[in-house]
C-alpha cells in the first residue's frame, strides 16, 4: 500500500469514526442552547435594555451564572469542541459517513471550525476564571486598519461577511439545508415545523451578517474601527434604529428558532 492509500485510509476512517459524529451532534445541541440564549438576551435588549449584550460570550456567561452552570458549560465547550472538530476533519477530509463536501462546503467548514474554536475557547476561559471577554471587533479591526493595505483587507472582510450573509438567505429561502438531512427520517409535521424554523432561523442570520459586514465597510471606508461591530454591535444597531424594536424582535425570534433548529439537527443532519 503506498503512503497515499494509507493517508487516504486513515481520512475515510477518521470520517467514519461513530466518536466523531457523535461530537458533531453534541456540537449542534450546543450551537442551538447558545443561539437560544443569544436570542433571549436579544428580546431583552428590544425590550429596552440598553446595557445587556447580547453575543455568544454573554451567552455562555449567562450558562455560567446558573445552577450548576459550571457543569452546564463545561458541557457546552465539549459540544463546541466536538462541533469544531467535526468541521475541521469535513474541511480537511471533504466527506463524512452519510454526506460529501464541494470545495465551497469546505472552506466555509473550515470558517465554521475556526468561529467556533474561538467560541470554545471563550466558554474554557470562563471556566478557568479569566473572566475577560476576548478581544472586541473593534480592537481587531484597529489593528488591522494601521497594515499597510489593512483599509482594503479589512473592506474585503466586511464584503465577504455581507456575502456569507446573502447565502444564509438563499439557503433559508430556498430551502438548501433540507439537502443536508435526512427527511425520510421524518413525518409530514416533523419536516414542516423544521423547514419553518430552518427558513426562518437562516434569514434572521442572514440580517446580522449583513449588519456585521456592513460595520467593517464603514469602518474601512471611513478609516473608524469604532464603525466595525460584532453580533452584539449589530442588535444594537437594529434597537437604535427608527425601525429597530419591531425588526429587532422578528431577528430575535428567528435567532430562537434556528436554535430549534440547530437542535432538531442533531438528530436529523447527515455526519
Amino acid at each position: 500500500m503506498t503512503l497515499a492509500e494509507k493517508s487516504d485510509r486513515t481520512a475515510d476512517e477518521v470520517a467514519a469514526s461513530q466518536t466523531l459524529g457523535r461530537l458533531a451532534r453534541a456540537g449542534f445541541v450546543a450551537r442551538g442552547l447558545v443561539y437560544l440564549i443569544v436570542a433571549v438576551l436579544a428580546i431583552e435588549l428590544a425590550i429596552g435594555d440598553a446595557g445587556t449584550n447580547a453575543d455568544q460570550q454573554e451567552a455562555l456567561r449567562t450558562i455560567a451564572e446558573q445552577p450548576l452552570g459550571k457543569v452546564l458549560l463545561f458541557l457546552v465547550a465539549v459540544g463546541l469542541a466536538g462541533y469544531a472538530l467535526w468541521m475541521l476533519a469535513r474541511a480537511v477530509i471533504g466527506h463524512g459517513v452519510e454526506e460529501t463536501d464541494s470545495g465551497f462546503d469546505r472552506v466555509a467548514a473550515l470558517a465554521s471550525a475556526v468561529a467556533y474554536g474561538v467560541i470554545c475557547a471563550a466558554a474554557i476561559g470562563i471556566l478557568v476564571g479569566s473572566g475577560s471577554r476576548s478581544g472586541s471587533p473593534r480592537e481587531a479591526t484597529g489593528g488591522v486598519l494601521s497594515w499597510p493595505g489593512g483599509t482594503v483587507l479589512v473592506a474585503v472582510a466586511g464584503a465577504a461577511v455581507i456575502g456569507v450573509g446573502f447565502y444564509q438567505a438563499y439557503k433559508g429561502f430556498a430551502r438548501k439545508f433540507l439537502e443536508e438531512v435526512k427527511t425520510g427520517e421524518m413525518n409530514p409535521e416533523i419536516r414542516k415545523g423544521y423547514t419553518t424554523l430552518g427558513v426562518f432561523g437562516y434569514v434572521a442570520r442572514a440580517v446580522v451578517f449583513v449588519l456585521v459586514g456592513y460595520g467593517l465597510i464603514k469602518a474601512a471606508v471611513d478609516y473608524d474601527p469604532k464603525k466595525a461591530v460584532g453580533l452584539d454591535g449589530a442588535l444594537h444597531a437594529l434597537a437604535n434604529s427608527s425601525y429597530g424594536p419591531p425588526v429587532l424582535w422578528v431577528v430575535a425570534i428567528g435567532l430562537a428558532g434556528f436554535a430549534l433548529y440547530s437542535i432538531a439537527d442533531s438528530r436529523y443532519h447527515r455526519v
